[in-house]
Protein backbone atom coordinates (compact mmCIF):
# COMPACT_ATOMS: atom_id res chain seq x y z
CA UNK A 1 0.00 0.00 0.00
CA UNK A 2 1.04 3.49 -0.85
CA UNK A 3 1.02 6.40 2.13
CA UNK A 4 1.81 10.06 1.31
CA UNK A 5 3.06 10.78 4.97
CA UNK A 6 1.35 14.51 6.55
CA UNK A 7 4.35 13.93 9.30
CA UNK A 8 7.39 12.92 9.85
CA UNK A 9 7.55 9.59 10.76
CA UNK A 10 10.83 8.08 12.72
CA UNK A 11 12.10 5.19 10.98
CA UNK A 12 9.58 5.80 7.72
CA UNK A 13 9.98 9.00 5.90
CA UNK A 14 9.87 12.79 6.28
CA UNK A 15 6.99 14.89 6.04
CA UNK A 16 5.36 14.57 1.90
CA UNK A 17 6.99 11.81 1.29
CA UNK A 18 5.44 8.45 -0.18
CA UNK A 19 6.49 5.50 0.63
CA UNK A 20 5.14 1.64 0.72
CA UNK A 21 3.71 0.18 3.89
CA UNK A 22 2.03 -2.98 4.66
CA UNK A 23 -1.89 -2.79 4.71
CA UNK A 24 -1.96 -3.40 8.64
CA UNK A 25 0.03 -0.71 9.23
CA UNK A 26 -0.93 1.38 6.58
CA UNK A 27 -4.23 1.61 7.59
CA UNK A 28 -3.85 0.71 11.66
CA UNK A 29 -1.28 3.38 12.15
CA UNK A 30 -0.40 5.46 9.49
CA UNK A 31 -4.17 6.53 8.43
CA UNK A 32 -5.92 6.24 11.50
CA UNK A 33 -3.37 8.32 13.49
CA UNK A 34 -3.77 10.99 10.53
CA UNK A 35 -0.16 10.07 9.66
CA UNK A 36 -0.79 9.48 6.34
CA UNK A 37 -3.23 9.47 3.45
CA UNK A 38 -3.79 6.65 0.98
CA UNK A 39 -1.81 7.82 -2.34
CA UNK A 40 -4.46 8.20 -5.05
CA UNK A 41 -4.30 10.19 -8.20
CA UNK A 42 -6.55 13.02 -6.51
CA UNK A 43 -3.95 12.78 -3.36
CA UNK A 44 -1.18 12.96 -5.13
CA UNK A 45 -2.48 15.95 -7.10
CA UNK A 46 -3.27 17.91 -3.96
CA UNK A 47 0.50 16.94 -2.71
CA UNK A 48 1.80 18.69 -5.92
CA UNK A 49 -0.27 21.85 -5.56
CA UNK A 50 1.28 21.99 -1.52
CA UNK A 51 4.68 21.57 -2.53
CA UNK A 52 4.43 24.15 -5.67
CA UNK A 53 2.84 26.46 -2.77
CA UNK A 54 6.11 25.66 -0.26
CA UNK A 55 7.92 26.30 -2.64
CA UNK A 56 6.72 29.35 -4.97
CA UNK A 57 7.02 30.84 -0.77
CA UNK A 58 10.55 29.64 -0.49
CA UNK A 59 11.47 31.60 -3.34
CA UNK A 60 9.67 34.57 -2.60
CA UNK A 61 11.00 34.32 0.74
CA UNK A 62 14.81 34.02 -0.65
CA UNK A 63 14.26 37.04 -3.48
CA UNK A 64 13.27 39.33 -0.12
CA UNK A 65 16.61 37.98 1.75
CA UNK A 66 18.64 38.78 -0.96
CA UNK A 67 17.38 42.48 -1.27
CA UNK A 68 18.85 42.63 2.26
CA UNK A 69 21.57 40.97 1.74
CA UNK A 70 22.22 43.30 -1.36
CA UNK A 71 21.74 46.60 1.21
CA UNK A 72 23.88 45.14 4.15
CA UNK A 73 26.76 42.94 1.94
CA UNK A 74 29.49 45.90 1.76
CA UNK A 75 28.31 47.78 5.10
CA UNK A 76 30.97 48.47 7.86
CA UNK A 77 30.04 48.42 11.63
CA UNK A 78 31.72 50.42 13.51
CA UNK A 79 32.45 49.92 17.60
CA UNK A 80 34.14 52.29 19.53
CA UNK A 81 35.88 51.01 22.79
CA UNK A 82 38.04 51.86 25.49
CA UNK A 83 41.14 49.91 25.52
CA UNK A 84 43.92 49.48 28.41
CA UNK A 85 47.42 48.74 28.04
CA UNK A 86 48.87 47.85 24.82
CA UNK A 87 45.62 48.43 23.14
CA UNK A 88 43.86 45.44 25.08
CA UNK A 89 39.84 45.82 24.65
CA UNK A 90 38.10 45.50 27.84
CA UNK A 91 35.19 42.79 27.25
CA UNK A 92 34.22 42.09 23.84
CA UNK A 93 31.70 43.11 20.75
CA UNK A 94 28.87 40.27 20.90
CA UNK A 95 26.40 39.41 18.52
CA UNK A 96 24.05 40.49 20.00
CA UNK A 97 25.51 43.95 19.98
CA UNK A 98 26.36 43.71 16.59
CA UNK A 99 22.10 42.63 16.30
CA UNK A 100 21.06 46.02 18.42
CA UNK A 101 23.64 48.11 15.98
CA UNK A 102 21.96 45.65 12.81
CA UNK A 103 18.75 47.25 14.20
CA UNK A 104 19.72 51.18 14.72
CA UNK A 105 20.16 50.53 10.92
CA UNK A 106 16.83 49.85 10.26
CA UNK A 107 17.69 45.90 9.39
CA UNK A 108 15.76 44.07 12.28
CA UNK A 109 18.24 40.78 12.07
CA UNK A 110 18.55 37.96 15.36
CA UNK A 111 21.47 37.66 16.89
CA UNK A 112 21.11 33.76 16.24
CA UNK A 113 21.58 34.46 12.71
CA UNK A 114 25.35 35.95 13.29
CA UNK A 115 28.02 33.56 13.27
CA UNK A 116 31.34 35.03 14.26
CA UNK A 117 34.93 33.17 14.75
CA UNK A 118 35.39 33.71 18.20
CA UNK A 119 35.44 36.67 20.45
CA UNK A 120 35.36 40.10 19.08
CA UNK A 121 38.37 41.80 21.63
CA UNK A 122 40.59 42.93 19.70
CA UNK A 123 41.14 46.70 17.16
CA UNK A 124 40.91 46.22 13.77
CA UNK A 125 38.49 44.73 11.36
CA UNK A 126 36.52 41.40 11.82
CA UNK A 127 34.23 39.42 9.60
CA UNK A 128 31.21 37.95 10.79
CA UNK A 129 28.72 35.84 8.58
CA UNK A 130 25.12 36.30 8.60
CA UNK A 131 23.23 33.11 7.31
CA UNK A 132 19.40 34.68 6.81
CA UNK A 133 18.56 31.02 5.17
CA UNK A 134 21.02 28.20 4.00
CA UNK A 135 20.84 29.65 0.06
CA UNK A 136 21.69 33.66 1.78
CA UNK A 137 24.93 33.85 3.02
CA UNK A 138 27.49 36.68 3.30
CA UNK A 139 30.00 38.25 5.69
CA UNK A 140 29.85 41.82 6.99
CA UNK A 141 33.01 43.91 8.41
CA UNK A 142 32.70 44.70 12.34
CA UNK A 143 35.35 47.89 12.87
CA UNK A 144 36.79 47.87 16.17
CA UNK A 145 38.71 51.06 17.53
CA UNK A 146 39.10 52.95 20.05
Amino acid sequence: MKIILLEDVKGKGKKDDIIDVSDGYGNNYLIKNKLGVLYTKGSKKILDKELKAAQDKEEELIEKLNKIKSQLENKKITFKVNTGKEDKVFGNISTKHISEELKKMGFTIDKKLLKSNGNIDSLGVHKVLVELHKKVKFYIDIVVSK
